[in-house]
């Protein structure tokens, strides 16, 4: 591609934009009054228009008429497409999906779970994928024909931490994102499902409106993900945020990652499981720690304690490095609120520095299940921000927006 029409795609791109814009500002408006607003000519607003009418990211409508209507077609307004999908976030997890729909207007519009089966298989995983789009679709009677691009989070590492070049994916994610995009026309960004989710709780969020923010996913495995100074952090080798795997024990047990003593093979629902079994309680699942737990059990409430305290002490060593603003743990320990939080937030305070003068919150995350999947909207959204208005342009995320209501994606 040569320079020169590079330079018009990013400048048609910037134009369409500032419409989509205005029209997400301000409402329907007529094209007269959208090209005074957005400040194009007539002959580029009437383009722009209709190739956005043309791929329905917008859709016309007659104006609204205070008296009765003369002889004649009524004048018609521009207004954004409310069924139809501009971005598309999606959480393949261990033995589940979600997928959530931002339509055209950046309002959430459609969720939807599934059970996932064979996850560690690319083929069937990227299958499931592509079937749990299309009955959300088909559910809430969505077009497909204005998506601009799809936010991927998966399990683990998505960038190859061995590969010479920064942006390499592992072969995994790699055949997943190539399934969707071929399956779906649109451009796939994919990133580690934690760490979109903790971009989705500083955009809409327990930590929304803070800059640096370090996030806890805690279930079956243990993840994170570190917002600092806004932007979402990566590292060089895409690794940044796996705070299950800092070493708690370096003489511990082997973990899959290759390390030894990982925080995950001591607080994972399935090492809590096993922990208390070793003390004679027989506990079947995540559900029942934690309906134990808060009966007072006396070997559950002990084993999630102790938990609590080793997650405490590694995300103060982290907190001393970092220096966040709040620290938000989620998932089914959580649940247990002040059993888990407390001793959680006393480790920080004790252990972070404890000199300094400075608060460091300790929050449950709020954004639920559907988190990472809601992350991979912001994914797009924020990369969308520091590439001229393209949800699929390069760039890493910006800062969490502001001003956006409960329901509604921040604009670009």
């Amino acid at each position: 591609m040569s320079e020169r029409t590079d330079a018009l795609q990013r400048l048609r791109g910037a134009h369409e934009a500032a419409v989509l814009g205005e029209l997400r500002r301000s409402g329907a408006l007529s094209r007269s009054e959208l090209m005074k607003r957005v400040g194009l000519s007539r002959t580029t607003l009437f383009r722009i228009v209709s190739d956005l009418l043309e791929r329905r990211a917008v859709v016309e409508q007659p104006t609204p008429q205070d008296g009765p209507r003369r002889n004649g077609r009524p004048p018609l307004e521009i207004a954004l497409n409310a069924h139809g999908a501009e971005l598309i976030g999606i959480d393949l997890r261990r033995d589940q999906i979600q997928v959530v729909i931002a339509n055209c207007a950046h309002e959430f519009v459609g969720r939807y779970s599934a059970p996932l089966s064979r996850a560690g298989e690319p083929e069937q995983a990227a299958a499931q994928a592509v079937a749990a789009v299309e009955e959300l679709v088909r559910r809430e009677s969505i077009s497909l024909a204005p998506l601009q691009a799809i936010g991927l989070g998966l399990v683990g590492f998505v960038r190859d931490p061995a590969s010479q070049v920064p942006h390499d994916m592992t072969p995994f994610a790699g055949q997943i994102a190539a399934a969707l995009g071929e399956r779906f026309g649109a451009p796939v960004r994919t990133d580690n499902n934690a760490r979109l989710a903790a971009l989705a709780e500083a955009t809409w969020g327990a930590g929304r409106g803070l800059r640096n923010i370090v996030y806890l996913r805690w279930a079956h495995g243990v993840g994170g993900g570190l917002v600092v100074d806004g932007r979402l952090v990566h590292g060089a080798h895409g690794t940044a945020g796996e705070i299950g795997h800092t070493s708690c024990d370096p003489e511990g047990p082997p973990c899959h990652c290759g390390g030894r003593g990982c925080l995950e093979g001591a607080v994972s629902v399935p090492a809590l499981l096993g922990a208390c079994a070793a003390r004679g309680a027989a506990v079947a699942d995540a559900d029942e720690l934690t309906a134990r737990a808060a009966e007072g059990d006396p070997v559950a409430v002990e084993v999630v304690r102790e938990a609590a305290v080793t997650v405490g002490r590694t995300l103060a060593a982290l907190a001393g490095h970092l220096d966040p603003e709040c620290i938000l743990v989620d998932a089914e320990p959580a649940a247990l609120g002040g059993l888990v939080l407390d001793h959680v937030a006393e480790q920080v305070a004790a252990l972070s520095l404890p000199a300094a003068a400075r608060t460091i919150a300790v929050r449950p995350a709020t954004l639920g299940a559907d988190a990472a999947a809601r992350g991979g909207v912001a994914l797009l959204l924020h990369t969308a921000s520091t590439a001229g208005g393209d949800p699929a342009g390069g760039g890493d995320p910006a800062s969490a927006a502001a001003a956006a209501g409960p329901g509604a994606v921040p604009g670009c």
